[in-house]
């Protein structure tokens, strides 16, 4: 009954509330990342896909410039990343957005995180069972590790949730999620500024 409902119903109350009285908030970061992307933009939209795999287009605050070097390749995240949008990325506040999928049934408060198009082919089917549920803002695996966990745990954690998705668990991920913003923990793997890409070797 909350998987298939009350869930959904949960998902709109609170994301519009919580638009309503941050949307201030939100049109101040728009306005000082137009300013600070060196006119790459404030909003990062692209294609991600969904609940049984449907791709929709997901909305982030972009905290990176489209800066390349001579040849016109963009240059590494971590020369990309502003001071700025490195304080947005350490608070999720470049999440934020998000919220307008939700109220539009792209996703959900709590779920696997949705990830990019090129990994479908990647997952085994074990991994690809993370898409039976609306991706989510944050998730079991974001409270568990976020990116300083390896893709193989990533994925073990996103196929946990699908099989426990339940008022109880969702409380607890908004409880552990908002402890680590908190304490800006787990933000970025060891060894990049992002997360690194999923090259499917994990399944092997």
């Amino acid at each position: 009954m909350y998987k298939h409902f009350f869930k959904r119903f949960l998902d709109i109350c609170i994301s519009f509330i919580v638009l309503l009285f941050i949307g201030w908030f939100l049109v101040i970061i728009y306005l000082w990342l137009t300013i600070e992307n060196k006119g790459a933009g404030a909003l990062f939209i692209q294609e991600r896909p969904g609940k049984n795999e449907k791709l929709f287009k997901i909305i982030k605050f972009k905290t990176m410039t489209d800066e390349c070097d001579e040849n016109g390749i963009l240059l590494p995240d971590a020369k990309r990343l502003t001071s700025v949008g490195k304080f947005i990325r350490s608070t999720s506040v470049d999440e934020m957005p998000q919220l307008i999928n939700v109220l539009k049934g792209d996703m959900s408060l709590i779920g696997p995180r949705p990830l990019l198009p090129q990994y479908l082919p990647l997952y085994n089917s074990e991994q690809r069972r993370r898409h039976e549920v609306r991706p989510g803002i944050s998730g079991w695996a974001q409270c568990h590790g976020r990116n300083a966990i390896s893709w193989k745990e990533k994925f073990e954690l996103d196929v946990w949730y699908v099989d426990h998705c339940t008022l109880w668990t969702d409380l607890k991920v908004i409880f552990l999620t908002i402890q680590n913003v908190l304490k800006r923990k787990d933000i970025s793997p060891e060894t990049s500024a992002t997360m690194e890409f999923f090259t499917g070797q994990d399944n092997n």
